[in-house]
């Protein structure tokens, strides 16, 4: 009976486990998940739809119900949506202000020099240009009209985040010839041009023709612009981490006055720049309806060929500063400059403004600067929450002419200490002995500012720019919805396509997944002959630059394509994990797709071709305990197994002794 009993019993674990191992495969390869961008020739792949990025909450604006509309009510013409991205720049001090002059035309303007505290924060651009697109990292800039990046033949250009421009690849480039409105190159044929900026840094080239392409958040179609071709940087130009200069002031060579010229947008654009904390922006290149409470100045076209405001006054906690109007119409007046990063007040404005925040903050500790060469203004606070500065630091208001308000919260008016936790630091400085009043773009933190050059006035709205990105792609009343097919994009960062794509363009991979492997198609410049030689050392740049182990980068196949390399590159988890996590993966994808790895030259530029995510859906229960379910399958056979066969020997123990022995008794006499 034991015997069939235990005989049961291990046929049944048996069906179990067979059960069991049917249900679950760790060995079954698994699938690649995606396969971005849609390169052509690109093996086919599972295409997952890219997801927008988490909303960030604003506790200083999170009662605001407004929106802005999907365009500019008054016009018909559509506008190019683009993103901001910012650049926090620490490499000592520099001399910077984006006004300059020209050479190109008729206007000149020559700032007097001042120097900046020790970093500078710039924004950025994505622009295509040429057929096939060619992507450059740009930074807008209201002081500059020419838009321009560095030229393949350029051997006096700094290494820049990414590949320079070759004229050569691109089926639509014709350079501009030499003609009676610009300046000519010594063999008199094509157009050159010349920037000298009063930081001391320049930029020089030919000029030439080619299509641009603003994104596929754009509604804007790609349109041929003129644009400069650099031969020779210096100074910061050389040195920055950004491409170039998209210029987007009032001249001729301007991006902004070549579409308004084509009569493909308004006469219009927008920027958004993000707060102290939270990065990023936006800016639009066209129309858009104005808020409700938008605060408007006069810009006067004629004053000066740079976006000026009329400021009249300016308030600290309530309190006018006791100044004469005029302190601000000195010289150019009152000018707006994004390529700048600080604001400076003419002498007399600032040692106002000086004294009324002395007054304000009489209570806080005045400490030294971040520097001891410079005689910066700061003071140390028990919270470095840039939500409770305003409990801490007085409100600022600029007054524009009829009476126009504009508030300024202390993100707009200082910057964090970088040695001191808690301590702020004026970020309003003596413009020198120049008169103008510039001001830079810590002024327009987290405010919305329209440059309406068509009614020649500047909008001011205070509003979270970090969010405005998502407000600008909902729909006004009576637009369409975004078409179902939108969402089924695949591409790994924005494109110069057209299609309307909704979200962030982010590398956000599904919570149902794990990554298993990620594999990376990448062309070099350097031929294969070369390259073959350092592959070790291009590895281990490859895994510096990537925050990953050596170990973990892994060459699959290195070939020769046409005059450069074609690499592909897989990278997989490191020796104690199983799979790599959506945060690295993010990081590894984003990193390479966006030009942010930083090669020798002796490497040659790159170019990521394509990536490919190779995972496995979430495993369920039985996948994820398989393992378990076997050990204990396993004891319990064991168990029965031991138990089945001490019964079997008790059984038998009785079969040999049947009956027990009894001793016999003598029989009593009666």
């Amino acid at each position: 009976m034991a015997r069939a009993l235990a005989n049961i019993a291990v046929g049944t674990v048996g069906c179990f486990l067979l059960f069991v191992l049917s249900q679950s495969d760790p060995s079954t390869p698994s699938s690649p998940l995606l396969l971005p961008p849609p390169y052509h020739g690109a093996p086919s792949a599972l295409i997952l739809p890219l997801y927008p990025s988490p909303k960030i909450s604003s506790r200083t604006f999170s009662n605001s119900p407004r929106r802005l509309l999907r365009s500019d009510s008054h016009s018909s013409h559509p506008n190019a949506r683009m993103r901001l991205y910012d650049d926090l720049v620490l490499n000592g001090y520099n001399i910077v202000t984006f006004l300059s002059f020209d050479l190109i035309f008729t206007r000149f303007l020559v700032t007097d020099i001042f120097e900046e505290p020790k970093f500078r924060r710039y924004y950025t651009t994505r622009l295509w240009i040429g057929t096939p697109p060619q992507q450059f990292a740009l930074i807008v800039d209201t002081g500059s009209t020419v838009t321009y990046v560095p030229c393949a033949t350029c051997e006096q250009c700094g290494r820049h985040q990414d590949p320079k421009f070759q004229p050569d690849l691109s089926s639509t480039y014709q350079p501009v010839k030499c003609n009676l409105d610009c300046n000519c190159d010594t063999d008199k044929v094509q157009c050159i041009y010349d920037r000298q900026y009063a930081e001391m840094s320049s930029s020089s080239g030919v000029l030439g023709e080619d299509v641009m392409s603003f994104g596929n958040q754009s509604e804007l179609a790609p349109q041929r612009a003129v644009f400069g071709c650099e031969n020779e940087e210096t100074g910061d130009l050389y040195s920055q981490h950004a491409d170039g200069i998209m210029g987007l002031g009032r001249g001729d060579l301007s991006v902004v006055d070549q579409l308004v010229e084509k009569g493909v947008i308004s006469d219009s654009f927008s920027l958004c720049y993000g707060g102290m904390d939270i990065g990023g922006g936006a800016m639009v290149l066209g129309g858009i309806s104005a808020p409700s409470d938008m605060v408007f100045s006069s810009s006067d076209p004629v004053r000066s060929p740079y976006y000026n405001i009329d400021l009249k006054e300016i308030h600290v906690a309530g309190k006018q500063l006791r100044l004469n109007p005029s302190v601000f119409d000195g010289k150019y007046g009152t000018v707006l400059d994004s390529g700048t990063t600080f604001a400076y007040l003419p002498e007399a404005a600032f040692l106002a403004f000086k004294e009324a925040i002395f007054k304000e903050l009489n209570s806080l500790k005045q400490v030294r600067g971040p520097d001891p060469n410079y005689n910066d203004i700061c003071f140390s606070t028990a919270s470095s929450d840039v939500f409770e500065l305003s409990k801490t630091f007085p409100a600022v208001e600029m007054v524009f002419g009829h009476q126009q308000r504009f508030k300024l919260s202390p993100e707009n008016y200082l910057f964090r200490h970088s040695k001191i936790h808690g301590a702020y630091c004026l970020g309003i400085f003596q413009n020198e002995k120049d008169p103008t009043t510039l001001l830079g773009g810590i002024i327009v933190r987290n405010t919305l500012v329209t440059y309406d050059r068509e009614h020649s006035k500047v909008g001011f709205w205070k509003t979270n720019c970090s969010e405005l990105w998502k407000r600008l792609h909902m729909p006004g009343p009576g637009a369409p919805s975004p078409s179902p097919s939108s969402h089924e994009k695949g591409n790994s960062t924005e494109s110069p396509t057209m299609s309307a794509t909704v979200g962030s363009p982010h590398y956000d991979l599904p919570e149902e997944t794990q990554i298993a492997k990620i594999t990376l198609d990448m062309s070099l410049s350097k031929n294969y002959t070369y390259l073959k030689l350092q592959v070790n050392k291009l590895t281990e740049f490859i895994a510096k630059e990537l925050a990953v182990n050596t170990s973990q980068v892994h060459l699959l196949n290195f070939t020769s394509e046409g005059n450069g390399s074609l690499v592909r590159w897989a990278i997989t988890p490191s020796g104690s994990s199983t799979y790599i996590s959506h945060e690295s993966a993010t990081n590894i994808i984003s990193r390479l797709a966006e030009h942010r790895v930083r090669l020798p030259d002796t490497f040659g530029n790159y170019h990521l071709v394509q990536w490919e995510v190779v995972s496995s859906m979430k495993q369920n229960w039985w996948q994820r305990n398989y393992m378990e379910v076997v050990a204990v399958a396993i004891i319990i056979v064991v168990g029965l197994s031991a138990y089945g066969v001490w019964g079997m020997w008790r059984r038998r123990q009785q079969m040999v002794n049947p009956y027990e022995a009894v001793p016999e008794q003598e029989l009593q006499p009666l």
